[in-house]
């Protein structure tokens, strides 16, 4: 199951589970989400597709019991669904904000519930959470997705530490900047950020979905220098990292 699979990373991950074996079923905002599943057909799985609207409670839950619907055990998850939203916080809209963590951290902690409570059941299972590279510093003028994003990073740790014992695993992907939509979509197509080379979003799908299946905690999504940038953001003085960040980040 990934939810957020008609696009960028998440249909990237779906390629990446249907190349490995896997049957799938994605979720998408939009008609796209069937298009998706006519090229993931393409790769001999055979692939169940659902519109929902990520960020209210119904659509979460549609989305599960279409999945549960489908009479298969749940081996893997990928809860990879998510938006945002750059700009100052001053000028955002509320209701977008708001609307950012129903998606980002309300919709993944509901959908988690119910894999959970799915895969402990049944003795097994693989969960991968996508964070970002976002969670490791500050995020001026995106300043409420790097905290979601921060949250979806602890809360795929703390989980994979309660779960230890149960035949079940989670693994927090933290992709850098990736060549999909997400920063035209989030406004953020005049920033520098926006108009940086990005990392290969199929690199970055291929690298979560291996650690993902070698059970490892959390992988950097991207290429060397990426996973460089967050081993120096480790010792970086967090006023240090919000100021370089807001460079890139910034409207022009």
């Amino acid at each position: 199951m990934i939810t957020g699979g008609s696009s960028g990373i998440g249909f990237e991950l779906a390629k990446q589970f249907a190349k490995n074996g896997f049957d799938v079923a994605i979720s998408g905002s939009s008609d796209k989400v069937n298009e998706a599943a006519d090229a993931l057909r393409s790769l001999d799985a055979e692939a169940y597709p659902f519109k929902a609207d990520a960020s209210t409670y119904d659509g979460v839950e549609r989305f599960w019991t279409f999945t549960q619907g489908l009479g298969r055990p749940l081996e893997a998850a990928a809860l990879n669904v998510g938006i945002g939203i750059g700009g100052a916080f001053v000028d955002n809209d509320l209701e977008d904000e708001l609307r950012l963590l129903a998606i980002n951290v309300t919709g993944t902690v509901h959908m988690a519930k119910r894999v959970v409570q799915h895969m402990v059941k049944n003795g097994r299972g693989r969960i991968l959470i996508t964070s970002s590279v976002s969670a490791t510093l500050p995020t001026p003028y995106e300043t409420v997705y790097g905290p979601s994003k921060a949250f979806g990073y602890m809360f795929a740790e703390s989980l994979r530490e309660e779960l230890r014992s149960t035949g079940v695993t989670v693994t927090a992907l933290l992709p850098g900047a990736t060549n999909s939509d997400f920063h035209a979509n989030a406004g953020m197509g005049g920033t520098k950020l926006g108009g940086q080379q990005k990392n290969d979003k199929t690199l970055v799908a291929q690298q979560g979905f291996e650690a993902l299946m070698n059970g490892i905690d959390h992988i950097v999504g991207g290429d060397q220098e990426t996973k460089r940038q967050v081993l120096e953001n480790r010792t970086t003085p967090e006023p240090v990292k919000a100021a370089r960040q807001a460079e890139l980040t910034q409207p022009q």
